[in-house]
């Protein structure tokens, strides 16, 4: 399944939203996602809040997710963009 090519950032948001992830912190155009699924363990993926996510911007974002839930990235990019 390819990426979506429409994407913004808080669209993203809210679908990570379904894996725990909020939003901790926003400075200028950025957010921080944080999650703690693991129990102790924080992850934080910063990305640009913009109208349009590029694609390597959200395809690296998808990577660095579904290596933190240790997931394939195909399984996420098939829950997240179904």
């Amino acid at each position: 399944m390819k990426l979506p090519r429409d994407m913004g950032g808080e669209e993203l948001a809210a679908l990570l939203g379904r894996y725990g992830y909020k939003i901790t912190r926003q400075t200028g155009s950025h957010v921080r996602l944080t999650s703690t699924s693991k129990g102790f363990e924080h992850h934080t993926s910063p990305f640009p809040d913009t109208n349009l996510l590029r694609v390597g911007t959200l395809s690296s974002i998808v990577n660095e997710i579904a290596t933190y839930l240790e997931i394939e990235r195909q399984k996420l990019v098939k829950e997240l963009f179904r």
